[in-house]
Order: C-alpha cells, then sequence, then structure tokens
C-alpha cells in the first residue's frame, strides 16, 4: 500500500504514528479484510490492539454486518459459555428465557475476542469447532446450530509458553494464527511518542478549555528514554494528569520527573521471579512435592492409627464388661494402658476379686494378657457357656468367637 492509502486509513481511524511496525501491522490488516481468514493480533497491553479488527471489518464484505468487541477477561468463567454460545431456558439458575449468545447475534457479521488467552479451557473446545466446521451448541441444549462468524483474535499473553504449560489449545491457537499481527510496543516507535503526546494535549487542552502544555527538547529526550511499560494508555494518562496538574505550560525534564518515575524498575517491564521467567510448571512441580511428602505422613499416621485401633479394640471389650467408656481421643498407647488399667480395677468388683486371687502375681501391662485372663474368668464363672459369658462381657458372639480364636481357647 502506498503511503497516501496509509495516511487516509490512519486519518479516518485517528491513527497517530509514522514507524515502520505501525506501517506494518496496518499494511497487514488492510490486505487480510478482504479475505474470511482468522487474523490473530499480538501485542502487550496499552498498544491499541483494538483498531485492527475495526479496521478489518470496515473493509472487509461484512462491513454491513454487526461487529462484537468482546473482552474475554472480564467475563466470569461461570458464564462465558452462556455469553458466547447463548443458552436454552432453564439450562441453569436465572435462565428465564433463550439467549442467542454473540455467536448467533453476530451471524454474517465479525467477532473481535480480546484477552482470548484468559479463555477457559472447555470454552476454548467450543470455539475450536465453531472455527472448524460453524457449528456450536448453546449450553442446555441439543440443537446444533450453525454460524458464519469472522473471528478476529487479540492476546498479550506469550501463548507459545501458554501452550507449554497446558493452559492454551495448541490446535486452537494454529486455527487463530492464520494471519498474525504484530503491534508494536510505545518503546519501539521512536518520534511517535512525540506525536501522540501532542494529540492528547491538545485534545486535554480543547475539552477543559486549558492553554495546550509543550516540551522542551530535555523533556523530550526524557519522554523517548522512558520505557513505557503502559504503552499508549499509560503515555494518555501521563499527558492528561501533566494537563491538569502542572502550572507551566512549558514542561522542561525536572517538571516531567515529577509524573514519569526515574527509578530503574520503573523503566523496566515488570517480571515475576528473580529472572523473570515466571512459570506455572515449576509451581506445579512445586505442588507436587508437597502433595508426595503429605501422602507419606498420612501413610505413617494411617499405619500407627491401625496397630493403636488393635489395641484400642481390645480396650472396647474390657470396658464393656466394667461398664466404662474409654475415651477414643487418647493417642498414647502407654497412657491407654495405664489409664485403662486403673479405671478398671477402680470402677468393677468382679475384677477386683480377680486381682484378689492373683495378689500375688505381678500386674501385667499387655492389654492382650488382660484381655485373655477377662475371657477365661468370663467362661469359668458361666460354665464355659459362650453366650453367657458374651453378655456379661457387654460384647457379641462373634466378637467373643474372635477373642477366643485370636487365644487360642476356641478348642
Amino acid at each position: 500500500m502506498n503511503t497516501s492509502e496509509l495516511q487516509k486509513v490512519k486519518q479516518r481511524y485517528n491513527i497517530v504514528g509514522n514507524s515502520d511496525g505501525l506501517n506494518r501491522a496496518l499494511d497487514v490488516a488492510l490486505q487480510v479484510a478482504p479475505t474470511d481468514l482468522s487474523v490473530l493480533i499480538i501485542g502487550e497491553s496499552g498498544v491499541g490492539k483494538e483498531i485492527i479488527p475495526r479496521l478489518i471489518h470496515d473493509n472487509s464484505p461484512r462491513r454491513r454486518e454487526r461487529y462484537f468487541a468482546i473482552n474475554c477477561g472480564s467475563i466470569p468463567e461461570g458464564t462465558i459459555d452462556s455469553e458466547l454460545f447463548g443458552h436454552e431456558k432453564g439450562s441453569f439458575t436465572g435462565a428465564i428465557g433463550e439467549s442467542e449468545g454473540y455467536f448467533g447475534v453476530a451471524n454474517k457479521g465479525t467477532i473481535f475476542l480480546d484477552e482470548v488467552g484468559e479463555l477457559p479451557m472447555a470454552t476454548q473446545a467450543r470455539l475450536l469447532r465453531v472455527l472448524e466446521t460453524g457449528e456450536y451448541i448453546r449450553v442446555g441444549g441439543q440443537e446444533i446450530r450453525k454460524t458464519n462468524v469472522r473471528i478476529v483474535a487479540a492476546t498479550n499473553v506469550n501463548i507459545q509458553k501458554a501452550i507449554s504449560e497446558g493452559r492454551f489449545r495448541e490446535d486452537l491457537y494454529y486455527r487463530l494464527n492464520t494471519i498474525p499481527i504484530q503491534m508494536p510496543a510505545l518503546r519501539d516507535r521512536g518520534e511517535d511518542i512525540i506525536l501522540l503526546f501532542r494529540l492528547f494535549a491538545m485534545q486535554m487542552a480543547e475539552k477543559y478549555h486549558l492553554p495546550r502544555i509543550t516540551l522542551t527538547d530535555e523533556a523530550r529526550q526524557l519522554m523517548l528514554s522512558y520505557k513505557w511499560p503502559g504503552n499508549v494508555r499509560q503515555l494518555k494518562n501521563i499527558t492528561e494528569q501533566i494537563s491538569v496538574l502542572s502550572e507551566k505550560r512549558e514542561i522542561d525534564a525536572e517538571a516531567l520527573s515529577h509524573f514519569i518515575p526515574r527509578d530503574p524498575e520503573s523503566m523496566q517491564l515488570a517480571v515475576v521471579g528473580e529472572k523473570g521467567d515466571h512459570s506455572y510448571e515449576t509451581e506445579r512441580e512445586l505442588l507436587y512435592k508437597i502433595l508426595y511428602e503429605l501422602r507419606g505422613n498420612v501413610s505413617d499416621l494411617r499405619r500407627d492409627m491401625n496397630s493403636l485401633r488393635k489395641q484400642l479394640d481390645e480396650a472396647r471389650g474390657l470396658n464393656g464388661a466394667t461398664g466404662f467408656q474409654h475415651p477414643i481421643q487418647a493417642v498414647d498407647v502407654t497412657g491407654v494402658q495405664t489409664t485403662l488399667n486403673s479405671r478398671i480395677s477402680a470402677s468393677s468388683p468382679q475384677l477386683e476379686e480377680a486381682e484378689a486371687e492373683e495378689i500375688s502375681e505381678p500386674e501385667s501391662l499387655n492389654l492382650n494378657d488382660m484381655g485373655r485372663q477377662l475371657l477365661e474368668k468370663a467362661l469359668d464363672r458361666n460354665g464355659g457357656n459362650r453366650k453367657k459369658a458374651a453378655q456379661e462381657l457387654g460384647i457379641s458372639d462373634r466378637t467373643l468367637y474372635r477373642r477366643l480364636k485370636q487365644f487360642g481357647l476356641d478348642k
């Protein structure tokens, strides 16, 4: 495209700048506009990606049809499928009627999906089907519907990294990325920074009837050397702040420095982690390690509890005979034995008689020995009648039989 045609496009859409990166992006957009190919716009937040899909739609055969710009990151995950593909009446709480969804309403038109990298994985699968076949199903429905929609998507995240981390479908990426358009960051546009500053300053002066602000040569250099992590959006905000708050109308470097951070960190893009290579894969590895260690602790605890449960089963059998309910909360086995022995001897006349008969023998602290002795005495007092012995001990016939077999008394 020649320079005159490009300038006409810039005037129509109020695009300011003459950098090679910007001109290349506009040129590709105009070349692809007459087709139905999917377009993926890549660029940092605030670079003005929303201009490209509007330009593509207005210069395409679909320009008389509807155009929708949708910010995928602003729609809750629980409702985004309904917003995009529609829903049937009663398909979820609050669905008091049917909804066509954007893909139904925008049939034959264009949909711009901004921040497409924020789409949930389930929604990505639905979107892929629309791109491949033009078919979709409403939420809660069964009927397959058709739509003829052109999709232009944009993202400010590293899609390749998101694919490696399992956050974005690789097949969807290649479907969307038929024609890639790279929007340059403001720091890479050179003198466009000054041109945009003049535009925003003039807009503020006309809107609020203020004298227009200008820059000295030193202030211009400071503008050009700043990294502009917020890109065009940040430049506009700073220009508006200066227009309203500065008493001077000619802004020098010192006055400008009050609005532009000068510390080294603010001159660079924000990074996460020591080396700026934040990775969800690393986070998953850390979580796996924690869960693995926790599983080992749980296994050890389960093994200890099983051992303790066997001891407590004996304690419950003894307690049933004495009418004493042993505290299940006890954890220390030695404490259980000591507490059990002291309370049984204090609460059971029957056991006092047994202890009187064996007063000369040393007291046993083994629960298995005590259980065996109690079973033998119960059987002796009931003439070997197991049913009566079980009733006296307060346990079932089956439990008594299991204990007899355990202690070798079932013969």
